[in-house]
């Protein structure tokens, strides 16, 4: 299977912003990064510095929030203005001022360095996902933790791929990537219901 372009990627999510958080609840998916975020005994102590990645529009930064409360540093990175813009909103409700950043990973120089990421349904979208994975262990220090939730292979997502062109990874194929990228695998997650437990599977990291 083949990627889609950056830019073709940012306009049809532009254009899907304004339905996407409604869409991304109704389908479960707010539902299984809930679980997957509370999965582990790993609680994150106020002022820390996360970076939810390709956000949309924020679904797992709110998980997030609601789970280790909102005095939490949290910027959302997003190539789509759109996205971002109704992203920044749902934290808002929430009690949380992001900071949003436009810009595609590559092109992202933070001040400081992370304490957590995350990433959902972003890594299957790059040409060279071990060097997306490398990117994002250059944004942090040892011990930091990095939760992804990545697209399976299942019939699912072939008819998801008509639309958005993206890859679909076996747990092993995860592990490895991880491993050559900086990260070892704490644990890999199965959704446990709806289109998620079909469509994706969810892994904790940690930077080594």
């Amino acid at each position: 299977m083949t990627t889609a372009n950056p830019d073709t990627l940012a306009t049809k999510y532009d254009i899907a912003a304004s339905r996407w958080a409604d869409k991304m609840r109704l389908l479960g998916y707010y539902d299984a990064y809930l679980g997957l975020l509370s999965s582990q005994n790993f609680r994150a102590p106020s002022g820390t510095r996360v970076l939810d990645i390709g956000c949309g529009t924020a679904a797992f930064a709110e998980a997030w929030i609601a789970i280790h409360g909102p005095d939490q540093q949290v910027t959302l990175l997003d190539p789509s203005a759109e996205m971002l813009t109704h992203g920044a909103r749902a934290l808002a409700k929430r009690g949380v001022v992001a900071q949003t950043r436009a810009q595609t990973l590559q092109d992202h120089a933070p001040d400081q360095s992370y304490h957590c990421l995350m990433a959902a349904h972003v890594l299957e979208h790059a040409a060279d996902p071990v060097q997306m994975l490398r990117q994002m262990r250059a944004l942090v220090a040892p011990d930091a933790r990095l939760w992804l939730s990545v697209s399976k292979p299942h019939w699912c997502n072939a008819i998801i791929w008509l639309q958005w062109r993206h890859r679909a990874y076996r747990a092993d194929q995860v592990e490895n990537m991880l491993d050559q990228a900086g990260w070892q695998l704490e644990t890999d997650y199965a959704f446990p219901s709806g289109p998620p437990s079909r469509t994706s599977r969810g892994y904790l990291a940690k930077a080594v």
